[in-house]
């Protein structure tokens, strides 16, 4: 694949643009880390912007129980159309779930992290998590190991987790204030008793500081997840941000609330809203200038297996597992193979990015004005996905010396099949809004309707980059508009510049 050559080295605009801080979490966002840190999570999906196109991660389902209750979630299994934490199709053992990583590490080489994250909370169900990374730390030693938490039991496992040579740890930290968190969780499951509200919110909080300084103590790395949840914690996740960076935390995923009714969490009932796109962003951005953000998460399943932003657990579901025959040491050599050609290839494209670059000097160059651009993207970091059949896009803002990556945007696939493509008008509807804020989108084809639909919506649809790299895409589309003077500032806003 051809490798991009982006600069990183933007100035500071008045849109914010890519000079705002905590660019998403490409290399350069992660530069404040040091070298030992950063070489842990510059390929691992779940951590870095860049690698998540090439990597592949799963997670197991085997620990059921939940010792506290979360307005935004309700545990349902089998519902493998659905997308979003705490759902499951299947909870297994731990010799399942060993059988399965071992079965899906050998079938999907790029795969290199395997996490526990549900349904219930790992450390609730501390002999089933603890017998898992046991045996998945002798028997795939290539296989990095995570765990997610409320963190409610964290202080008690760190010792634990530190044993099993666990060194990725992310915990939900939905806010620092009891008042607050006691309109997020009703109760808690502590000492053999429910303690609900102030109370019950207040240790939950104190258990999360506690684990988190522990386990940055140790050496141990901790991203931290927050939901966005309009109206209770929005504002006050700024405060959350600036806290758990200074107990050690490296890295900060502000993710918004699910709450569709359909789900029926407690949020979605009593019609609690999500966060829009755009407010999302603002809330990411206003964190970042004390935080490095992630903003690529995909919230996935407690069973997800593939690249972030796809599910190809169907294709190991237990009976199927157990008619395979895995040779793991002999998968692990040709993983190597994979991992070791991946690597060199982001080491290249990382040295491109890092080099030099020469820029023109601006004379009387019109100011031109960042945009948003998304991405119709299977994965790989090219642009090879219909329109019509994707179901997120990848959200991208450029300006006139390099790029972010903002986040993706969730949708209905406009055509299920060859015959309903036209459900349309609503989903297209959808999709439209869901695009709210973007000026041009890329795919690899778009149809004659969906066309005219977007550019009435002031979204420019453009099929002219399929298969190309997304980052020389969107410099050269930017590029494009730049030189035909449709970027330009007003003098109003130069001036402001």
């Amino acid at each position: 694949m051809e490798l991009p050559v982006i600069s990183n080295s933007a100035p500071e605009t008045s849109g914010g643009g890519c000079s705002s801080s905590g660019c998403g979490t490409a290399p350069d966002a992660l530069g404040h880390l040091p070298d030992h840190i950063r070489s842990k999570v510059q390929d691992h999906p779940c951590y870095s912007e860049e690698a998540h196109h090439y990597f592949a991660r799963m997670h197991v389902a085997v620990a059921p129980a939940c010792n506290i209750q979360c307005n935004y979630c309700n545990r349902k299994y089998d519902c493998s159309n659905e997308s979003r934490p705490g759902v499951v199709s299947e909870v297994m053992s731990p010799e399942q779930a060993v059988k399965k990583t071992l079965a899906v590490a050998a079938a999907i080489p790029q795969m290199t992290v395997l996490g526990i994250a549900g349904p219930g909370d790992p450390l609730a169900n501390p002999a089933r998590t603890f017998e898992t990374f046991r045996r998945l730390s002798e028997e795939a030693p290539d296989i990095k190991l995570c765990v997610s938490t409320n963190g409610l039991s964290l202080p008690q496992s760190v010792d634990e987790l530190a044993k099993h040579n666990i060194d990725h740890v992310t915990i939900t930290i939905n806010t620092v204030d009891p008042e607050i968190g006691a309109k997020i969780y009703p109760w808690i499951f502590w000492e053999n008793k429910r303690i609900f509200g102030v109370e019950g919110a207040k240790i939950l909080i104190e258990q999360q500081q506690k684990g988190l300084e522990m386990l940055t103590s140790r050496g141990i790395l901790v991203k931290v997840n927050s939901v966005m949840i309009p109206g209770v914690n929005d504002e006050h996740l700024k405060e959350v941000s600036k806290i758990v960076k200074a107990k050690g935390a490296f890295l900060h995923n502000v993710m918004p609330l699910i709450a569709e009714a359909e789900h029926g969490t407690y949020y979605g009932i009593m019609g609690q809203r999500e966060p829009t796109p755009l407010e999302l962003e603002a809330l990411q951005d206003s964190c970042s200038g004390d935080m490095s953000m992630m903003r690529h998460c995909r919230q996935c399943r407690a069973d997800a297996v593939g690249l972030l932003g796809e599910d190809r657990g169907e294709e190991f579901t237990l009976d199927k597992i157990d008619e395979m025959e895995v040779d793991y040491a002999t998968a692990m050599v040709e993983r190597a193979k994979v991992h070791q050609a991946i690597t060199s290839e982001l080491e290249m494209k990382r040295a491109l990015k890092a080099a030099p670059k020469f820029e023109a000097e601006a004379g009387d160059k019109p100011a031109t004005r960042p945009i948003r651009i998304a991405i119709a993207s299977k994965g790989g970091g090219v642009i090879n996905e219909h329109f019509g059949h994707a179901h997120e896009f990848l959200v991208y803002e450029v300006d006139s010396v390099g790029h972010r990556f903002l986040g993706h945007r969730k949708c209905t696939a406009y055509c299920m099949g060859d015959e309903s493509c036209g459900d349309g008008e609503t989903v297209l509807g959808q999709i439209i809004k869901s695009l709210e804020g973007v000026e041009v989108l890329l795919a690899s084809k778009i149809g004659f309707e969906p066309w005219a639909d977007l550019e009435k919506a002031g979204i420019q649809p453009n099929g002219e980059h399929a298969m190309e790299p997304i980052e020389e895409a969107i410099r050269a589309v930017y590029d494009e508009l730049a030189a035909a003077g449709k970027l330009d500032q007003p003098a109003t806003a130069k001036a402001a510049a």
